[in-house]
C-alpha cells in the first residue's frame, strides 16, 4: 500500500534518525561531550574550554570509515593544527604578525584539497585550529601560551583515541546503515526510471527528460562507493559476507536498471505498447518498495519480511494485445519483450538480495572475495596529488591562492571594524562559505546566512535565560552532532547549529562575561554578512571554470568507455578458472560509471557560472546520454552473455565481439579518424526481422554490437564537439584561449 505524504515525511524522517551520518554526529557530540566534561573536571573550566576546541578541530574529517587506517586518516587534523594554534594565540598582542601567519598558514591548509574528498576536512580543521585560537582568551599567567597549546593538544589527543574506538565499536552499525543508503538511493532510482515508462507526450526531448536520471546515477555513484569502502572491509565473519553480497547485488541491480532505459524510444512513439510499459511501470515501482523495505529492515537490524513474488504481475502483461495490434513486419513485440526480461532481472535482483537478507538463501563467497579490499578507496596518505598540484592551472593551487587572498582581506577589514571583539567570526565564515567551484559557493552562501539569522534567534533566546552551565554544556554537544551530522547531506541544519555552537562557545570561553550576548548576536549576523560578501566576492578570483575541466573529464569517459568494451566484450569470463577476469571486468565498470559521475556533477556545477564561461551545454548533454547509453547496451550483452549463454552460439559471436571490442576502442582513442555515426535505434530496431526466434539470440546480440558501436561513434562526434566549442573559447572567438 502507497504511504500517505504525512507518512512518508515521517518514514523519511525516520530513516534520517537512525542513518549513519546522524549515527557518527551523534558520536563526535559524545566524545566532544566527555573530552570537554573530563578535562573541566580534572584541570578546570577553562582548560576545559580549551580541550573542547582541541577536540571540535579534530571532528571534520571523522566520518564512518574502514578501521584500518582510521587513526591516521585523523591524525593530520590535530599534528598540522596543533603548532598553527599555538603560534596564533601566542601572537594575540601582535595582531601584525598573527595576520602575516595566518595568510599562508591558509594557503597551506588549502592545498589539502588536493587530496579531493579525503583532503577537504582535513582544511576545515587546520583553519580552525587557526581561527578558534583568535577566540581563546589569553592568560596573564600564561605568556608563551604552552599551557593552553597543551590543554588543545590534550583534547585533540582523547578525541582521537575516542574517535578510532568508535568508529570500530560503531562499525556492525556502520555497515548496515551505508549499505541501506545505498539501497534507498537503489529505490529512489528504481521509482525514478519507472517514470520513464510512459508514451512519448509532445516534442519533448529525450535527453531533457533523461537529466534526473543522470544526475541520480551520480550521486548513485557517490553512495555506492561509501559502502563499498565500510561494507566491504574485510568480510571475515558470516554476517559480514551476507552485507557484502547484498552490496554486489546492488551493484548488479545498476546494470539492469540502467539497461531498462534501452529500447524504450521505439516503444513510447507507439500507442499500441502503453499497456505494457504501463505494466512494467507497476512491476518496477513495486521492486522500489520492496527495496525501500529491505533498507528501512537493515536500519533496525531485522530481516526483512516475505515479499510477494512479481513474475507473475509479467506473465500477466497483455502481451496477446501487443501481438494483435502489432502492424505487419515490425518487430517492437519483440523490443517489448526484451525490455520486460530487463524489468524482470531488476525484479529478480531484488528478490534474491530479500531472500538473502532473510537468510534463506547463501552469499556468493567466491564474488564476496574477489570484492575484498579491490573496490575500497585507499587509507593511506600519498605525496603523489601534493606533487602534481604545481601548476597554474591546477584547481586545489588555485583555490588555496584565492582562500588566502580572501582571509587575509576579511582580517584586514577586522581589525578596522568599529566592534572587533569577534574577529574570528569573520574569518570562519569565509572558511565554511568559499568552496572550490562558483556552485558551491553560491550553495553555501545562502544556507549559511539563512542558517545564521535562525541560529541567532534559538542561541540568544537560549543565553538571555542565563542557564546553567550544565544546560550549556548539553546545548554545545547538541549543536555539535547536527552541525557535524548534516555537513554534507544539508548545509542549512548545519549552519544553524553551528551559529548556536559557536555563540554558546564564545560565551564559554569568555566565562559567561565579554559584551553580552545579544552584542555577540547582533555581531554575528554582521559578521557573518560580511563574511559571506568576501566569500562570495573572491570565488570569482582567479576562478577555476568548468570548462577548465572538462577536457581531461572528457578523455576520461573515453578511455574508461574503450577500457570497458574491450573487457565486457570478451570471452574470458566464461572460460576462466578462477576470477581475474570478472575482477577486471568489475574495475573496468566501476571506472566508467565513476568518470561519468564526475562529467555529470561538473556539467550540474557549471549551470552557476557566468553565461560567458559556461561551456556548451547541448553537446555535453549529448555526451552524457550516448555515454550512459553506450554503458547500458554493454551491459545488456554482458547479461546476456553470463545468464543467457544456453540461447547463443558463441563460436559464431566470437569474431564480431572481438571485431566491435577494437572499433570501439580504436573509434574511443585519442586520435583516432573519426569515423559516422551508425544507424539509429529506431534504424536498428527496422532492421530486425519480425519473425525472429524466441529462442536464438544471436540476432539480438549482434544487433546491440551494431548500436554499441553507432553509439561509440556518436560519443565520440559528441566529445569533439565539446572540445572545438571549448577550443573556440567563452565567446567563441579567441581559439586556445582559456578564461579566467
Amino acid at each position: 500500500m502507497r504511504l500517505q505524504p504525512a507518512d512518508a515525511r515521517a518514514r523519511q524522517a525516520l530513516r534520517v534518525a537512525l542513518s549513519a551520518h546522524v549515527s557518527n554526529g551523534l558520536s563526535a557530540a559524545l566524545g566532544l561531550l566527555l573530552v570537554s566534561s573530563g578535562v573541566h573536571w580534572w584541570l578546570g573550566a577553562a582548560a576545559g574550554s580549551v580541550a573542547s576546541v582541541g577536540a571540535i578541530v579534530c571532528i571534520p574529517p571523522d566520518h564512518p570509515a574502514p578501521q584500518r587506517g582510521k587513526f591516521w586518516q585523523l591524525l593530520p587534523a590535530a599534528l598540522f593544527g596543533l603548532p598553527l594554534f599555538w603560534a596564533i594565540h601566542a601572537l594575540q598582542d601582535a595582531p601584525l604578525l598573527r595576520g602575516l601567519l595566518l595568510v599562508p598558514a591558509t594557503f597551506l591548509a588549502f592545498l589539502a584539497g588536493a587530496w579531493g574528498k579525503r583532503g577537504l576536512p582535513i582544511t576545515m580543521s587546520v583553519t580552525f585550529a587557526a581561527v578558534f585560537a583568535m577566540a581563546v582568551p589569553r592568560h596573564a599567567d600564561d605568556g608563551t601560551g604552552l599551557r593552553t597549546a597543551a590543554c588543545f593538544a590534550l583534547g585533540a589527543g582523547l578525541y582521537l583515541l575516542w574517535a578510532t574506538a568508535a568508529n570500530a565499536l560503531l562499525n556492525r552499525r556502520y555497515r548496515r546503515q551505508m549499505l541501506a543508503d545505498a539501497w534507498l538511493a537503489l529505490a529512489g532510482l528504481m521509482r525514478l526510471q519507472a517514470t520513464r515508462f510512459t508514451p512519448a507526450q509532445g516534442d519533448t526531448p529525450a535527453q531533457a527528460a533523461l537529466g534526473p536520471l543522470l544526475r541520480n546515477q551520480a550521486a548513485l555513484t557517490d553512495r555506492l562507493q561509501a559502502a563499498r569502502d565500510v561494507v566491504l572491509e574485510s568480510p571475515r565473519t558470516p554476517q559480514r559476507q551476507r552485507l557484502a553480497a547484498l552490496l554486489l547485488h546492488g551493484l548488479e541491480l545498476r546494470d539492469h536498471l540502467l539497461a531498462c532505459e534501452l529500447d524504450l524510444e521505439p516503444l513510447q512513439s507507439r500507442a499500441e505498447h502503453a499497456p505494457v510499459l504501463a505494466g512494467l511501470r507497476t512491476v518496477l515501482e513495486a521492486a522500489a518498495a520492496q527495496a525501500e523495505a529491505l533498507a528501512d529492515a537493515l536500519l533496525i537490524d531485522q530481516p526483512p519480511t516475505a515479499g510477494e513474488k512479481r513474475r507473475e504481475r509479467l506473465r500477466r502483461l497483455p502481451w496477446d494485445q501487443i501481438h494483435a495490434l502489432a502492424h505487419p513486419g515490425q518487430p517492437a513485440t519483440h523490443l517489448a519483450r526484451s525490455l520486460a526480461n530487463r524489468v524482470r532481472h531488476v525484479a529478480d535482483e531484488v528478490a534474491r538480495a530479500r531472500a538473502l537478507a532473510r537468510g534463506e538463501r547463501e552469499p556468493d563467497l567466491p564474488a564476496v572475495r574477489a570484492a575484498w579490499q579491490l573496490f575500497v578507496s585507499p587509507t593511506a596518505w600519498s605525496w603523489r596529488p601534493f606533487l602534481a598540484l604545481w601548476r597554474w592551472d591546477a584547481p586545489p593551487l588555485r583555490h588555496a591562492i584565492r582562500a588566502a587572498l580572501a582571509v587575509g582581506t576579511a582580517y584586514a577589514l577586522a581589525q578596522a571594524l568599529p566592534w572587533g571583539t569577534h574577529e574570528y567570526w569573520v574569518l570562519l565564515t569565509i572558511v565554511v562559505v568559499l568552496r572550490g567551484s562558483l556552485a558551491q559557493t553560491l550553495e553555501r552562501r545562502n544556507s549559511r546566512v539563512a542558517g545564521t539569522a535562525l541560529g541567532c534567534v534559538l542561541a540568544g533566546a537560549l543565553l538571555a535565560a542565563h542557564p546553567p552551565s550544565w544546560l550549556l554544556l548539553l546545548a554545545l554537544t547538541l549543536a555539535q552532532a547536527v552541525a557535524h551530522a548534516f555537513a554534507v547531506r544539508r548545509y542549512l541544519a548545519t549552519a544553524v547549529a553551528a551559529t548556536v555552537l559557536g555563540l554558546v562557545q564564545a560565551y564559554l570561553l569568555h566565562g559567561g562575561g565579554g559584551a553580552g550576548p545579544v552584542f555577540d548576536i547582533v555581531e554575528r549576523l554582521a559578521d557573518t554578512l560580511l563574511g559571506v560578501g568576501l566569500a562570495w566576492a573572491f570565488a570569482y578570483v582567479l576562478p577555476s571554470w568548468e570548462r577548465q575541466q572538462l577536457p581531461g573529464l572528457i578523455t576520461r569517459v573515453l578511455k574508461a568507455q574503450a577500457r570497458h568494451a574491450r573487457i565486457a566484450l570478451a570471452l574470458g569470463q566464461l572460460q576462466a578458472v578462477d576470477d581475474e577476469p570478472e575482477l577486471e571486468w568489475r574495475l573496468a565498470r566501476r571506472e566508467a560509471y565513476d568518470s561519468l559521475s564526475a562529467l555529470v556533477q561538473a556539467t550540474q556545477r557549471s549551470l552557476a557560472e557566468p553565461r560567458a564561461v559556461r561551456p556548451p551545454l547541448e553537446p555535453l548533454e549529448r555526451v552524457l546520454a550516448h555515454g550512459y547509453q553506450l554503458l547500458a547496451q554493454l551491459t545488456a550483452l554482458k547479461t546476456m552473455l553470463l545468464l543467457r549463454r544456453g540461447r547463443l552460439d558463441l563460436a559464431a559471436l566470437r569474431a564480431p565481439l572481438a571485431q566491435a571490442a577494437e572499433g570501439i576502442a580504436a573509434t574511443l582513442a585519442a586520435g583516432a579518424p573519426m569515423a559516422l555515426p551508425a544507424a539509429s535505434a529506431n534504424a536498428a530496431t527496422a532492421a530486425l526481422p519480425a519473425d525472429l526466434p524466441e529462442q536464438d539470440l544471436n540476432p539480438w546480440a549482434l544487433r546491440r554490437l551494431e548500436l554499441a558501436v553507432g553509439l561509440a561513434a556518436q560519443l565520440r562526434a559528441d566529445a569533439e564537439q565539446v572540445r572545438q566549442a571549448l577550443l573556440a573559447g567563452p565567446d567563441g572567438s579567441a581559439p586556445g584561449r582559456s578564461p579566467g
